[in-house]
Formats: C-alpha cells, sequence, structure tokens
C-alpha cells in the first residue's frame, strides 16, 4: 500500500483561493438567479471571468495561457461553483475541449487554437456522446472518410455542452468501422465549417450552459486538423476525461460549499422557541457532518488533482474516477441536507437551495456516470 502525504494548498494557491471568493461573490453571484432562470449563456460572468484572465489557467505558457497547476484550476472552478454552477460550467468545457490538443495535438494544432481559447476570444466543446453511445463509447456511428487532404465527417452529437456557442468542437468519429474502439479517431472541428445545432435541451439544472444535438452533414475537415494519429481517438477520448474528472469534483466541491454556507448563515439568524436554531443540537450535528464530508471529498479532488501534473505511480485514472463519484455523491448528499436546514423555505425558488440541488445532479452523470466510475474504480483495485 502506498504511503500519501497530507495535500496542504501552497501559500500561492491560498491566496489565489482568497482572491477567487471575493470576485465570484462580487461579480459572480449577482449574475446567478438570472442565469438560471432565463436559460441562456451567462455572458455578463463569463466577461467577468476573462478581466481574471481565468480561461489562461488551463492553457501551456508558450501557447498563451498562464500555466496553472490543475490544483489552482480546481480551487478556480470550486469558488466559481459555489456561487453559480453555469459559470463553473464555462470555464470547465473550453479546457475539456483543449485537453485532447495540448496533449496530443501538433504543433500546428495548439499554435492555432491555444492561443485564442487562453484569451477567451473562442470557446471549444468536447463531441464524444452520441444518442446510443454514452458511456459505450465504440458504438458511436459518427463516421470521419479520408478524402484526399481532408475528412468528411458525417454523424451527430448528443449532450453536448456549449453547443452553438462553441467556436470549435473536438469530435470523435470512426474512421474505420471494422476495428471497434481502435477505429476511432479525434479532430478539431471550426464551428463555421458547416456544424449544425439541432436543438438545444431544457435541463433541470446548469440552466445557463446550453447542451445540445450537434449535427454533422458532409463537414470538411483538413487532414492537419485530426488529433493524434488515425485510430488514437479512444486513446485520446479515455485520457482526457482521466484529466477532466477531478474538476468536475471540484465544480462539486464548490456547489456543496456554497450549500452549506447559506444554510449556516440562515441558522444563525432564524430563530424558533426564544434561541437561533443553530444552538439546536440536532441541527449542529448535521452541519458537523455536512463539512466533514466536503472537506474529505476536497481533499480527495486536490489530490486527482495534483496527479494530472505528476502521476509517477500511474493512479491518476482510479483517483480521478474516485474523486469526481465521491465529491459529486458528496454534493447530493449535502445539499439535500442544507435544503432541508432551510426548512419550507429551502423548497421555494426565493432560496438557492433549489438550484444548488438541480445544479449539484448533474455532477453524478456527466463526464462518466457514478456507476462507471465505480467500475473504473473496482478494475484498477482487482486487476
Amino acid at each position: 500500500m502506498n504511503v500519501v502525504s497530507v495535500f496542504q494548498l501552497n501559500e500561492e494557491q491560498r491566496q489565489f483561493a482568497s482572491i477567487m471568493r471575493e470576485f465570484a461573490e462580487a461579480k459572480i453571484a449577482p449574475h446567478a438567479v438570472e442565469v438560471d432562470k432565463s436559460e441562456t449563456f451567462p455572458w455578463n460572468s463569463y466577461k467577468e471571468c476573462l478581466t481574471m484572465e481565468l480561461p489562461s489557467l488551463g492553457v501551456p505558457s508558450e501557447y498563451g495561457g498562464s500555466g496553472a497547476d490543475h490544483v489552482t484550476q480546481a480551487i478556480m472552478v470550486e469558488e466559481l461553483a459555489r456561487v453559480c454552477g453555469s459559470t463553473s460550467l464555462t470555464m470547465l468545457i473550453s479546457k475539456l475541449g483543449m485537453i485532447p490538443v495540448i496533449n496530443w495535438g501538433s504543433k500546428y494544432l495548439k499554435e492555432k487554437y491555444l492561443p485564442s481559447v487562453a484569451s477567451g476570444k473562442a470557446q471549444a466543446s468536447y463531441a464524444l456522446s452520441e444518442a446510443d453511445a454514452g458511456s459505450d463509447v465504440a458504438s458511436m456511428k459518427t463516421t470521419a472518410v479520408r478524402d484526399g487532404d481532408f475528412y468528411i465527417l458525417n454523424g451527430a452529437k448528443y449532450w453536448i455542452t456549449n453547443a452553438g456557442i462553441s467556436d470549435t468542437y473536438t469530435v470523435f468519429a470512426k474512421t474505420d468501422s471494422t476495428k471497434g474502439h481502435r477505429g476511432i479517431s479525434a479532430f478539431v472541428v471550426e464551428a463555421k465549417w458547416g456544424v449544425k445545432v439541432a436543438k438545444l435541451e431544457h435541463k433541470l439544472g446548469m440552466r445557463g450552459s446550453p447542451t445540445g444535438e450537434v449535427i454533422f452533414e458532409d463537414v470538411r475537415v483538413p487532414v492537419e486538423n485530426r488529433i493524434g494519429d488515425e485510430g488514437q481517438g479512444f486513446y485520446i477520448a479515455m485520457g482526457t476525461l482521466d484529466r477532466s474528472r477531478p474538476t468536475i469534483g471540484a465544480q462539486a466541491v464548490g456547489i456543496a460549499q456554497g450549500a452549506l454556507d447559506y444554510a449556516a448563515q440562515y441558522l444563525k439568524s432564524r430563530n424558533q422557541f426564544g434561541h437561533p436554531i443553530a444552538e439546536f443540537q440536532g441541527l449542529q450535528f448535521m452541519v458537523a457532518d455536512m463539512a466533514t464530508k466536503i472537506e474529505a471529498a476536497r481533499g480527495l479532488v486536490y489530490r486527482a488533482c495534483s496527479l494530472i501534473d505528476s502521476d509517477p505511480e500511474n493512479e491518476l485514472s482510479k483517483i480521478g474516477a474516485m474523486a469526481k463519484m465521491f465529491a459529486s455523491d458528496t454534493s447530493m448528499s449535502v445539499v439535500v441536507d442544507a435544503l432541508q436546514l432551510l426548512g419550507g423555505y429551502g423548497y421555494t425558488t426565493d432560496f438557492p437551495m433549489e438550484r444548488f440541488l438541480r445544479d449539484a445532479k448533474i455532477t453524478q452523470i456527466y463526464e462518466g456516470t457514478n456507476q462507471i466510475q465505480r467500475v473504473v474504480v473496482a478494475k484498477k483495485i482487482l486487476g
């Protein structure tokens, strides 16, 4: 059994967390209710994030980013999610779309696409899932047929975050339908080449982040826009998710922390039987349990994020799945209890608990359901 040291934030990371907390409270929180209510992309919040140069955190410095470590990136996501889940997702999705380029793309692709994403002038989406190919990626039907210096792309992708907003889509398609998952390849596809958005979903939560069906009909993609080699797509897709799942855990932790913070303030201000209800031991025990679970989830998330930067023992896939699974389950549990602490008020739209609850739920589903995460963990342990 490996001995793991206790993870501690360094001074720079602690200062960044403090700055992000102040920024999110002042600039993002005021828009959160309207973003959720209107079901529209949070442009005001996005522009505020640009003033802080937040999109640059996940991009290497040689391509216009700040090249921040992944724990720092997790802190950013957590603090945004604490006040607005949808805004945190706007920062996550372009990084997700560019992880394949950063890790497996050619110098040409990196130079062409990363600087504009780092500056926030462009946004990216990740197009893997299909109607009949969610967890079963190998059953995808989208095809990319070589035609000289181009690939002809045909198919449909479902559940695409930022659909209709993104300038590029990182698309996975079959280049050889006879080889199963070994016949999948990855491409950077520009929206202006003919990408169509068939419909947008009306979702339970994360309502400020558009999710839709994206259609490709004879879209011509230059060969140089292929990421890696033909047939490498499945490996790239799985490697990408290993690197992105821990930050979904950070998002889940942020939502849980936001719910607990609001509930704690409510307990101190609400009086019953002549006393603040914060003095009632039964409620104190609930708060203690909620805070403990959040802290445990946060520690696991930070450790998983640190493994993205340095993984000498090849633990990222297992620990990342654990972090995403545990943090999202914790988030749902904590938010349900936080809503309970507000009583009837928590059940109304005048208070943020129902929004936290709706936003938390998707963290158990996207980037691999928690049932799939348990399969990943079990296989790593049982061999």
